[in-house]
């Protein structure tokens, strides 16, 4: 019979053939597979477009007139190159992610080839894809005093195949009502700054203010494209700079008095803010300690701005040592958190500090479903939160005006989250600290929540050790993760041992990209292969490999308390119930290694909820096809300990007197395995120690025509008041926070 073609079903199954992604290991594509779904280089770029992508896979003939349609209705041109390989051209997009798009050679009637490109966020973007404004700060305080002269611009000439170029001023607004349908974002193309100039690579000019009312636009960017374009063109090949406050085109009232001008935008914002809804009353609070907030990676990310591991530049926020934003946007505002924390580890307040952290009326890295305001990535939070800042504090002496408006959040209401781990040959350790070691060789549930339709999944396979006996050794190979109706996450060892990672049964190339936004959850990979993924619930799952094995955790906030069951058991505060069977069952805690190979097998998956991707004949003859559990399979549940074993003394000084390190190291017989096991279980056991409740009694005032003396707010701590010449205190002299989070004494006052 004829062979189906993958023309416009690119992830599709089809009668004869496949066109799904792992339809090349399985060796069962259709025979066009690879020239319809394409493979793109490089396959990442700033939401702000322009950028040149290469077809890898595709020989077209040079003739074809080539469209490419993003999303299914934002079209760009492309182009056959000398070499006969096809081109396109990304598009200005208001959002981050994956976007689907597709490729016609007829001139826009059929579009049959399809792949994804990658939006990212404009600060995400590698430097050498933008433009560099030499010196930026002199560019965003140019006007003010002591700041002028001439301005410089570089660029990779390279990045545009062009002799001539214009560079062009953009600028960014947010138009309607706030928080309304017709709320709308715009990149509006103002005026172009220099014409045909040579592709040099370098541009320099005194900056005059702009013309009529284009010096009102004071956040924007900049834009270098061929001259052959015309002004403003959309979507054409390009290179932004990055967007920044526009002092240096702002008019004559400006220069003449930026400061007078400054305040009163600032003062404009200020009244502004009044009308707008309160974001503050929805943001997540900050957590007590800096070890706190590292710890919960589910729902706290480094602030870029501040990181304590790139030696703590933190310019905007001077004693703190590191900061961290909220993952996840507010429900209904959209707003974000900030935190940071001094070398004591304590969090920094603006009501006693300048280097306090600031919430954002617009999350920074801005949310699903992005399009309009105040979701857009980067941009809503430079108008709210970025330029509000220049006109108070850096532009003008109005910094209180800010603060008022963006005070820190206290840690009154933070609870952390409850951690899980899984290591080694395999080790359970649950939500509420119960441990155990289940060694069945499948593919099992290792939490499931009723709460969100999260998932976690994890594979146990035979490793064998090179140098080991390890036959009857089973670790965790692969974890496959879903919640709600998210994207599937899942991160195996490979056959040669590397760590893939793959979405949606695609692996994913975190080459250009570290970070990745997609549905229902963001992605993040270090250089050494940490993984982790964090859900919109605020669940967050670590994954690294060492040494064979795959290491696990999971931290669930607190909502899910009640609201869990699988091998990593109920999550209560309570460990008598953490053997419970599907059936809701349960099992002594002092069960044998045998009952509990019973109960491990019980939470085996089933071929209908499974998250793992089967593509190679190995993978679907033992798992797919094959139990789920492995009956047949009886590991080694104890060890012998053979006095006379030459590795039992280097075990025992290895170990110590960690049981899980011993365990391994004597049934891998490998001393390597028993080393990473015993730093997971250390890793494990200090992050539930960081993770411990803080208790905090929140901020205290100093009293009026008085001062205060202290500025941490945790269990224990004391301030002290001290009242001005010429006053007298009544109340309490000093304060001490309590257990049940309420300061001793009360509220001093300073009398005449």
């Amino acid at each position: 019979g004829a062979q189906d073609s993958c023309a416009h079903q690119c992830g599709e199954l089809l009668g004869t053939c496949s066109c799904q992604v792992t339809c090349q290991s399985l060796g069962i594509c259709c025979p066009d597979y690879k020239e319809f779904c394409l493979q793109i280089s490089p396959y990442s770029g700033s939401l702000m477009g322009g950028k040149d992508f290469l077809i890898e896979n595709t020989a077209l003939n040079a003739s074809s007139v080539l469209t490419c349609r993003f999303k299914h209705k934002i079209k760009t041109s492309g182009y056959v190159a000398k070499d006969g390989k096809a081109h396109c051209i990304s598009p200005l997009l208001y959002e981050t992610g994956f976007i689907p798009f597709e490729v016609s050679t007829d001139d826009g009637l059929t579009f049959p080839y399809s792949g994804t490109w990658l939006s990212v966020h404009h600060s995400k973007v590698s430097d050498g894809e933008k433009c560099t404004l030499v010196n930026e700060t002199k560019w965003q305080y140019y006007g003010t005093p002591n700041t002028g002269g001439n301005l410089t611009l570089t660029w990779t000439h390279q990045a545009l195949a062009a002799t001539h170029i214009n560079i062009e001023v953009w600028g960014y607004q947010e138009t309607g009502d706030s928080y309304s349908e017709n709320w709308v974002a715009e990149w509006k193309y103002l005026y172009t700054l220099a014409r045909e100039i040579p592709n040099t690579g370098k541009f320099s000019f005194i900056p005059v203010p702009a013309k009529g009312s284009y010096s009102t636009w004071d956040f924007g960017i900049l834009r270098i494209s061929p001259s052959s374009y015309s002004d403003g063109q959309s979507n054409i090949p390009s290179v932004w700079s990055s967007e920044h406050a526009l002092a240096w085109h702002l008019g004559k009232d400006f220069r003449n008095d930026p400061k007078a001008w400054a305040t009163a935008k600032c003062i404009e914002w200020d009244r502004k803010e009044e009308k707008l809804p309160n974001f503050m009353e929805e943001i997540i609070d900050c957590p007590c300690t800096l070890a706190q907030a590292r710890a919960d990676t589910g729902r706290f990310h480094t602030d870029y701005g501040c990181d304590i591991e790139k030696g703590s530049v933190c310019t905007y926020h001077p004693g703190a040592v590191h900061c961290v934003r909220a993952i996840q946007a507010s429900p209904q505002y959209a707003a974000g958190q900030q935190c940071c924390y001094d070398s004591t580890g304590t969090q920094i307040l603006t009501h006693d500090s300048t280097g306090g952290s600031t919430p954002d009326r617009g999350h920074d890295w801005g949310s699903p479903p992005f399009m309009k305001p105040p979701r857009i990535p980067g941009f809503s939070h430079w108008l709210y939160d970025v330029i509000s800042f220049y006109y108070c504090c850096l532009w003008s002496d109005n910094c209180h005006f800010y603060m008022k408006k963006r005070p820190s959040s206290d840690c009154r209401t933070y609870r952390p989250p409850r951690a899980a781990s899984a290591f080694g040959d395999p080790h359970f350790l649950t939500f509420d600290g119960l441990n155990f070691t289940f060694k069945g060789q499948g593919e099992y549930t290792l939490v499931e929540s009723d709460l969100t339709s999260l998932r976690v999944q994890g594979r146990t396979q035979q490793v064998h050790f090179p140098n080991g006996t390890g036959a009857q050794v089973t670790g965790l190979s692969a974890v496959a993760m879903q919640e709600n109706n998210s994207d599937v996450i899942e991160v195996r060892y490979s056959e040669d041992f590397n760590l893939e990672v793959l979405l949606n049964q695609k692996v994913v190339n975190f080459s250009e990209q570290s970070w990745m936004d997609l549905k229902g959850l963001f992605l993040h990979s270090t250089a050494d292969q940490n993984i982790t993924v964090m859900f919109s619930s605020g669940s967050g799952v670590e994954i690294r490999g060492s040494g064979g094995f795959l290491t696990l955790t999971v931290l669930l906030p607190e909502k899910f308390m009640n609201h869990t069951q699988g091998l990593f058991g109920v999550m209560n505060g309570n460990t008598e119930d953490e053997y419970t069977f599907k059936n809701k069952t349960t099992m002594s805690v002092h069960a044998s290694p045998q009952q509990l190979f019973e109960f491990g097998a019980n939470w085996a998956v089933e071929n209908g909820t499974s998250l793992f991707t089967y593509d190679t004949e190995f993978l679907l003859n033992n798992f797919f096809y094959g139990e789920k559990h492995n009956a047949s399979f009886l590991p080694v549940f104890f060890p012998y300990e053979d006095p006379a074993d030459p590795l039992v003394k280097e075990v025992v000084s290895l170990c110590d007197s960690d049981p899980f390190c011993r365990f391994d190291a004597l049934t891998t017989r490998s001393l390597q395995v028993g080393r990473s096991t015993r730093l997971s279980h250390q890793n494990h056991k200090l992050l539930v120690e960081n993770l411990e409740p803080v208790i905090s009694c929140g901020w205290l005032d100093h009293p009026t025509n008085g001062t205060k003396n202290g500025t941490n707010y945790l269990l224990g701590s004391t301030i002290s008041f001290i009242c001005n010449q010429g006053y007298e205190l009544t109340g309490s002299k000093e304060r001490i926070c309590q257990v049940t989070g309420a300061w001793s004494g009360d509220t001093p006052s300073c009398v005449p």
